[in-house]
């Protein structure tokens, strides 16, 4: 084909609608040309070009999956808030920390699967790209089937053991076992967008976030208001639409034109590629999972106080996680930054890979921490608008939102040290920090003063220590990181002269 032919057709693509020029085509080196752009329009160049301008673009889409899913996660909350008793408010909201106990470990080797293509991805290293994305999916396919088996056999047992209820126990056992029958599905799109999001596709993830959680609170209202399952009805649509998420992440895979592309006849374990995951993420997901075992204390301490408040409490907690969102979305961002500039070696975005990060996050996290304790009553509400029930949501609010960005500085110095490769000295730090003093706390401190308040100050105290001591460690590895750097320079620099 004539070089300006092909160049006017390039420029048709540019200006319509990729999809319809390529089936229009029969030409096999304009509709490879298509697909690669489709790609190349949602990737982000983390590694050359304008850095703030180009970290604001990947975070957004992240801050916006995570808001959108937990407005549709809420919608669980609120359907069964308004159309069902307290006490299923209550059953499903006894599980929150449960589930999350269950996946931790996994999903944090998620983040070893971001770090580990990140890297290649920026040493331009595509046969190792391909390995850890291959690696990974079949680490989320064995892991959704083990998880599910172990689901089913130690939801109950778990939920005897945090004092739920006996009111409620039956109903959250109901939600526990129909939510286990998806894990491999929701492990399948947190590996998938894992591997998109190293390679700077944040949109994406964020458009089929969308389309599940439209099929979720459809889903909700027909099982919950038409069939009356209450309970059961929200689990079936939460595994419903982790379905369809898990579903169209792996198909943009299967479709993708560059080293992330999934083969199903590669689809393998990849040994070394596999120790390197689990010595980068079975750190963070250790971490995940003692979190959750010190959330599960305190849920537990919650759970005395009666159905009422366990309602406010997990109304709350939807809220929290809201808020939560941008130190999670800037920790993502930090990780992929300065993942993929470690592995191209340029170390001065990285510094300001991490400054970037921090002040976006703490002033997110400032904004709707405050915002949302100051709205309070009318957001809790939504949820249920029983006054007792608002009443213990507020005691909640109080002392967590309004403090929630120093646990957007703990996210970022953790997840900037991962990006570099340092994953166990952090977890460690971190479940010292967090996860032994909120057990501490919780078993010692608070029968002191048995109250909502008294239980609740173990989370700040946690988050401003655990950042304290971690941002020190940062601060040396980024130290060493760049004198090594300028002395090999120099090093290079006197070679060369010589």
């Amino acid at each position: 084909m004539e070089p300006d032919i092909y160049e006017s057709c390039i420029n048709i693509v540019l200006q319509t609608d990729f999809s319809v020029v390529y089936y229009c085509t029969p030409d096999h080196n304009i509709r490879e040309s298509i697909l690669q752009m489709q790609a190349d329009k949602y990737h982000i160049d983390m590694c050359r070009g304008p850095l703030f301008s180009k970290i604001v673009l990947f975070s957004v889409p992240l801050i916006l999956s995570g808001i959108l899913q937990l407005l549709f996660n809420a919608a669980d909350l609120i359907v069964i808030g308004h159309f069902a008793p307290h006490e299923a408010m209550a059953a499903v909201g006894a599980t929150t920390f449960i589930t999350s106990l269950i996946v931790n470990v996994f999903i944090g080797l998620s983040i070893g699967t971001n770090v580990l293509v990140a890297n290649y991805l920026g040493a331009k290293d595509r046969k190792n790209v391909s390995r850890a994305a291959h690696t990974a999916i079949m680490v989320s396919l064995t892991g959704g089937v083990l998880l599910t088996i172990a689901g089913l056999f130690i939801s109950k047992p778990l939920l005897v053991l945090t004092a739920t209820p006996d009111n409620i126990l039956l109903k959250s056992c109901i939600y526990m076992w129909i939510y286990c029958s998806g894990l491999t599905f929701i492990l399948l799109y947190n590996f998938g967008s894992a591997i998109m999001r190293a390679a700077g596709d944040t949109r994406r993830p964020l458009y089929y976030l969308i389309i599940a959680g439209i099929i979720n609170v459809l889903l909700n209202l027909l099982f919950v208001l038409v069939f009356h399952l209450e309970v059961a009805g929200v689990a079936l649509a939460t595994v419903i639409s982790q379905m369809v998420a898990a579903y169209l992440v792996i198909r943009n895979l299967t479709k993708a034109r560059d080293a992330c592309r999934i083969k199903r006849n590669m689809l393998r374990i990849n040994g070394p590629i596999l120790r390197k995951m689990l010595w980068i993420g079975l750190p963070a997901g250790l971490q995940g999972a003692f979190f959750s075992i010190s959330n599960l204390i305190i849920q537990s301490s919650i759970n005395s106080f009666g159905s009422v408040a366990m309602a406010g409490s997990t109304a709350a907690i939807s809220l929290e996680g809201i808020v939560y969102v941008g130190a999670y979305s800037y920790h993502q961002t930090v990780i992929s930054f300065t993942g993929q500039n470690f592995g191209a070696k340029k170390y001065g975005r990285i510094r300001k890979s991490i400054l970037y990060c921090m002040i976006c996050s703490i002033t997110i996290n400032l904004l709707m921490g405050f915002g949302f304790y100051w709205a309070g009553q009318p957001l809790l509400a939504i949820y249920n608008p029983d006054p007792e029930v608002i009443a213990w949501g507020i005691l909640r609010m109080k002392i967590l939102f309004t403090t929630y960005f120093l646990c957007a500085i703990m996210d970022i110095v953790s997840g900037a040290l991962r990006g570099l490769g340092h994953s166990i000295l952090p977890a460690v730090v971190t479940m010292l920090g967090v996860c032994v003093l909120r057990v501490f706390w919780t078993l010692f401190i608070f029968p002191l003063d048995p109250t909502m308040e008294n239980l609740m100050l173990s989370y700040p105290i946690s988050w401003g220590l655990t950042a304290a001591v971690n941002g020190a460690i940062l601060l040396y590895v980024c130290r060493k990181l760049f004198a090594d750097a300028s002395g090999s320079h120099y090093a290079t620099l006197s070679q060369t002269a010589g």
